[in-house]
């Protein structure tokens, strides 16, 4: 069996490049090695993905989900709960995060859907090859306005984000880059859809409209010539402050919160040294996201990082959910259920609040969402019918009669490995110490002790952190 510090350090790695796995799985991977178990993260396509199939036998609406929640939802939180594709599924956030598309405009959760199977399919891949797949994707071009977008009455809104938010960052482009860009994207639209009925709602398709592109000269970014889209996209990527705008963003969501976004043009990165590696990945390897992220998860400023991040909504459900078990299969309350509790805790998956999507960080914290978080992930571990519980319980009472100190200390291991201060870890034992040593001749009050132990650490100010 691995030691403790492996145990640790490989948490921290499934916590981070996915969203947690249980504790039988955590010992395996140890037991692998830390720089196989990455290998094997950054090559998705040699484990199973969720069975889509099972979600459509019990919820057959999470196929074709229309413009209404839970459906979609329940849709994204089946494969979050249920892939063994760890990493494929935390870079599809990642990227729904940074290209966020909102079903508030777009109204169509299944074009939405789509798009997330285009984060799943690229979003390990080529970032130049993402760029131009989402510039094609129906859902952004409509929540971005490009099938407005035409040679006689350009609209910015597609250009205008693509350099702001998508790439580049306030400050590293002009406004005549702006207009150039956009010129560029003309004629990139939606084709005419087939009437829904009486057949049924027909999904969106990429068109491209010739006539309607301006195919005169335009000057981007220093660079003149007769651009299409795809040229302003293989101008964006060249540039030095694509390579350090993306790298940011990795660097946020997987290693440690940086400022907001808009922050970012006056405020220096936290890791610089960090930045600098992971830039020199992105450009060395022509932009495969792959080669990025190998580097971001070998390298000591990500295995130092360990609780340091606060959870996103959808990372605390999810990682509670794979902790506790018994979401496997989309039961009739699932929606509601489970499926829309990060948008409970502020984070509505499949409908960020604009473009820039979420404020992260400490804004994920306040009295509403906080409340939010501890009722769920106490209701979670208070289920002693739930696999994941019982196991926890099994592996405490195999431990025999526990001190209070070590009954505590037993369950932060099998929680985590979960870091508490002195401060948390001493309300901890004093709660523990009410009832003395823990034994198992009355099962049912044994069995309560550690449930209310479990819902005390899921309420700690730590569990908030990744």
């Amino acid at each position: 069996m691995a030691d403790s510090h492996d145990i640790g350090l490989m948490a921290h790695l499934m916590r981070r490049a996915g969203f947690g796995v249980s504790r039988d799985e955590l010992e395996m991977r140890a037991a692998k090695g830390y720089n196989a178990t990455v290998e094997e993260l950054l090559h998705p396509e040699e484990s199973e993905a969720a069975d889509h199939n099972v979600l459509l036998r019990y919820q057959p609406a999470a196929l074709l989900p229309g413009g209404q929640p839970p459906m979609g939802n329940i849709n994204w939180m089946f494969h979050l709960v249920n892939t063994k594709r760890h990493l494929q599924e935390k870079m599809t956030l990642f990227w729904h995060h940074v290209f966020a598309t909102g079903n508030s405009k777009v109204d169509n959760y299944d074009q939405l859907l789509e798009q997330i199977d285009m984060f799943r399919d690229k979003g390990m891949g080529n970032y130049r090859e993402l760029l131009v797949a989402l510039a094609q994707n129906p859902a952004m071009i409509y929540w971005l306005d490009n099938q407005e977008n035409h040679k006689r009455a350009v609209n910015e809104n597609w250009g205008r984000e693509l350099l702001e938010l998508f790439s580049l960052g306030q400050g590293n482009y002009t406004e005549t880059d702006v207009r150039e860009a956009s010129r560029a994207f003309t004629g990139w639209g939606i084709a005419a859809k087939i009437p829904r009925l009486p057949y049924g709602r027909f999904p969106w398709e990429f068109e491209y409209n010739a006539e309607d592109h301006d195919d005169t000269e335009k000057e981007f970014l220093g660079h003149k010539g007769n651009f299409n889209g795809e040229d302003i996209i293989d101008i964006v990527v060249q540039q030095p402050a694509c390579a350090a705008f993306i790298c940011r963003h990795l660097s946020s969501f997987f290693v440690a919160d940086e400022p907001q976004v808009p922050s970012w043009k006056i405020e220096a990165p936290q890791d610089p040294q960090l930045m600098t590696a992971l830039m020199k990945s992105f450009r060395e390897s022509s932009f495969e996201m792959r080669a990025v992220l190998r580097t971001l998860f070998t390298s000591d400023a990500f295995k130092n990082a360990r609780f340091n991040k606060i959870k996103s909504p959808a990372e605390l459900v999810v990682s509670t959910l794979r902790m506790v078990g018994g979401a496997e299969t989309p039961f009739p309350q699932y929606g509601e259920a489970i499926a829309m509790q990060p948008t409970y805790m502020g984070q509505d998956l499949l409908n960020p609040p604009s473009v820039e999507g979420w404020h992260t960080g400490k804004e994920w914290i306040n009295s509403g969402s906080l409340m939010s978080r501890i009722n769920f992930t106490a209701q979670m571990v208070g289920d002693t019918s739930k696999p994941g519980v019982r196991f926890i319980i099994n592996r405490v009472k195999a431990r025999g009669t526990l001190q209070p100190t070590q009954l505590v200390d037993t369950a932060l291991d099998l929680m985590g490995p979960l870091e508490v201060g002195a401060g948390t870890r001493a309300e901890l034992v004093t709660h523990a110490q009410e009832g003395g040593d823990l034994r198992w001749d009355n099962t049912a009050v044994a069995e309560q002790r550690v449930t209310q132990l479990l819902q005390l650490i899921v309420a700690t100010r730590e569990y908030q952190f990744n």
